[in-house]
């Protein structure tokens, strides 16, 4: 299997050229960049595919908190400068996953398991720092989409969108232990200890059944790109 982590990832294309440098250089000085700037904190986890749950990826997410519901994540390869970007995930709250539709509700995972059993973490954060925010992520739920299958060496974005899941504790939920070690490895961090750290944070009363559909329902959901007839009616601006 290719590299999760995107390190080996080179996607094809020339150098960039010292105009472009320079352009870059003006637009980093001259623009405002105001939604990027938002993404202030990061999280180091792993994700499942959903169609296919012997393949498991390290991910990095960067995240912008838009309110104490909701939460907006770019979701990267790795932390390095030249991380591929790979996805994005949004997260609410149990109060905002319970208003969705149950047809919506398939689609999203529980974080519960991930932030109990050591798997999201916040690398060179301080766990006692990070304490309050565990309580409130482990009574969230997320929806990522992935855009580009690093892990089967894709040098470039390719297909539909993969949906993923998330680790649990059961059945292919359950994380290789070689990729949780070379996280660990990287980060100076123990998810086993971070696991133990955690027992005290409570469970949630309910984890909606829609929720992690694979478990209750042994069923995943893809996306298929195929050819249709254009809307003619559709007003053009």
């Amino acid at each position: 299997m290719a590299s999760s982590g995107g390190d080996d990832q080179v996607p094809p294309g020339g150098p960039v050229t010292f105009s472009t440098r320079v352009i870059d250089a003006g637009s980093t000085i001259m623009q405002r960049r105001l939604p990027v700037k938002q993404m202030n904190c990061h999280v180091s986890t792993f994700a499942i595919y959903g169609s296919d749950m012997s393949r498991q990826i390290e991910t990095h997410h960067y995240v912008h908190r838009v309110n104490d519901e909701f939460l907006q994540c770019a979701v990267y390869a790795s932390d390095r400068s030249d991380a591929p970007l790979i996805g994005i995930e949004y997260v609410i709250s149990d109060r905002l996953y319970e208003s969705l539709p149950q047809d919506e509700q398939k689609l999203w995972h529980s974080h519960a398991y991930e932030v109990k059993s050591g798997s999201w973490a916040y690398p060179r954060l301080p766990e006692v720092v990070a304490a309050p925010e565990l309580k409130n992520m482990a009574k969230t739920y997320g929806k990522f989409w992935c855009t580009w299958q690093i892990d089967r060496g894709d040098k470039l974005p390719m297909g539909a969108p993969e949906l993923m899941m998330s680790p649990q504790g059961v059945g292919q939920g359950v994380l290789r232990p070689e990729l949780v070690k070379r996280r660990d490895e990287k980060y100076n961090i123990s998810t086993d200890e971070l696991k133990h750290k955690r027992a005290e944070i409570a469970e949630p009363e309910w984890i909606n059944p829609m929720a992690d559909y694979w478990k209750q329902h042994g069923k995943c959901f893809v996306l298929d790109i195929m050819t249709v007839e254009m809307n003619r009616n559709a007003q053009f601006p």
